[in-house]
Parts: structure tokens; C-alpha cells; sequence
């Protein structure tokens, strides 16, 4: 029997992509399960297709943009099934802009999504695991958490902050008996790059090759899953693009002359 049979996992972002492929990897392993995102509709299209009784799956639509319900979102799920074990932060949005030419009000958004409703949320749920004196945090962050891309410096800005913030929550929380991962794919290949906002707030509307080539979102998820049950704090993800991690400690020069040469005029 799987470590994670009858443990409540949420996911959000969970009605596409990597949360999506974690909704079902999760109801194989005997998980009860909270599916959130914004889009009802998707959210009861995963959840029909988990193989999971209909009395253990909660839909529970979430906009992270706008996070003053949070409270009352958390203890829907509380009332639900008394507790969560597995918070899985996969909820996330990007743009395909330069620097100088993304409006403000794009940079607050991709913020606002990906960090602050990211850790409202983080917050409310961890102090029900400190009651609980047990919880896992986990924070789906990206390898250009790691390094900024060109055209996308408020996305990459967004996963840098994510891990200071949950590296620090980490300790914080140790005693209670609360653990973090931080999960950091590469490129997976999801749809997520034609979702991207343009200058004018539009989606980019086309798939990246390297999305194209990279790992299944059911192999990330797997990853993530496998993770988790191990105990890890942190898990790269992903193809050959994750050794440009290692790139960039060991060869900086290297590194941002190949930056250099994917930044087009």
C-alpha cells in the first residue's frame, strides 16, 4: 500500500499541465483529492477522469490573482475531510515580453499569481499543519528559478522568490513537523507557453520547441510524486536542460554567452 493512500492532497492548478498529470498520478497512489484552478469545468473533466470514489475528490475552483477568500477556501477543505496532508502549489502563469517593453501591470499580475497567491495561500494551510503537528508544503518552482531567460524576467523573477521564500519556511516550520519541497522542473511539455501574455496581455498562442521536446507532464508528475514519498527537500525535474543549472555554477562564462546568443533583437 502507497504511503500516500487516504492522505488529502491539493493541487492547484490542477485542471491542465503538470497538475493535471499530478491529479491522476495521486488517485493511483489512493490519495483524496482537492482540485483547484480557476476553471470549474476542466477542474470536473479531471476529476471524472481520476479513478478515484466520487466522495473523495473535492472541485474546488481557486483564483490565486485574488486571494481574499482564501481563509474560507481552506476551511471548505477542512470541512471536507478534517485535515490536509499535501499542499502542492502548482499554480503558476508566465509572459513572452523584453524587460522595457512589459507594462507594469503585467509584471504585478505574473507576481500576484505565482508568488503572493502562492504563499497567501502557503500560509493559511500551514498553520492548520502546525495543529495537525504533520504536513508536507510543496512549491512547483522552474529551472529559470534559477537563472533569469531572456523574455522572461518577471516569471523568473517570481520562481527566484519562491525559493527564498519556502527555503526560509522550511526552517521555520521543522519543529512542527512540517516538511517543504521545492520541485523544480524544466521543460515539460504542456501547453502552458501558448498561455503566455504578450505586451498587450494576449496569449502568446504558440508552443515552444523546447516544451515540444521535454519530459510528459505524467513523468513529471511522477517525479514529483516520487519526491515526495521520499522525503525530499528538493528535486530537479526534467531532460538535459537541468544540467544548465550546473552550467552556470561551474562555467559562468559559458553560461551567459549561450544567454547571450538566445537574446534576439
Amino acid at each position: 500500500m502507497s504511503i500516500l493512500n487516504s492522505k488529502v492532497i491539493w493541487i492547484t492548478g490542477a485542471s491542465s499541465g503538470i497538475g493535471e498529470a499530478l491529479a491522476y498520478v495521486c488517485a493511483k497512489e489512493g490519495a483524496k483529492l482537492v482540485l483547484s484552478a480557476r476553471r470549474e469545468e476542466e477542474l470536473k473533466r479531471v476529476a471524472s477522469t481520476c479513478s478515484i470514489d466520487s466522495n473523495n475528490i473535492f472541485v474546488l475552483p481557486l483564483d490565486l490573482e485574488h486571494t481574499e477568500h482564501i481563509d474560507e477556501k481552506v476551511n471548505q477543505v477542512i470541512q471536507k475531510f478534517g485535515r490536509i496532508d499535501i499542499l502542492i502549489n502548482n499554480s503558476g502563469m508566465g509572459h513572452r515580453t523584453k524587460v522595457i517593453n512589459t507594462p507594469t501591470a503585467i509584471d504585478r499580475r505574473v507576481m500576484e499569481v505565482n508568488f503572493f497567491g502562492t504563499i497567501n495561500l502557503t500560509k493559511v494551510v500551514a498553520k492548520h499543519m502546525q495543529k495537525q503537528k504533520s504536513g508536507k508544503l510543496v512549491v512547483i518552482t522552474s529551472i529559470m528559478g534559477k537563472y533569469g531567460l531572456p523574455l522572461y524576467a518577471t516569471y523568473s523573477a517570481s520562481k527566484h522568490a519562491l525559493f527564498g521564500f519556502f527555503e526560509s519556511l522550511r526552517h521555520e516550520l521543522y519543529a512542527d513537523n512540517v516538511s517543504v519541497l521545492i520541485a523544480t522542473p524544466g521543460f515539460i511539455n504542456t501547453d502552458v507557453s501558448t498561455k503566455l501574455l504578450k505586451e498587450d496581455g494576449t496569449p502568446y498562442g504558440i508552443k515552444s520547441e523546447a516544451q515540444e521536446k521535454g519530459m510528459s507532464a505524467h513523468d513529471c508528475a511522477k517525479g514529483i510524486v516520487k519526491a515526495i514519498k521520499n522525503n525530499r527537500d528538493h528535486k530537479y525535474i526534467g531532460k538535459y536542460e537541468i544540467f544548465s543549472v550546473y552550467v552556470k555554477q561551474y562555467f559562468p562564462k559559458l553560461f551567459y554567452m549561450l544567454m547571450r546568443k538566445m537574446t534576439k533583437d
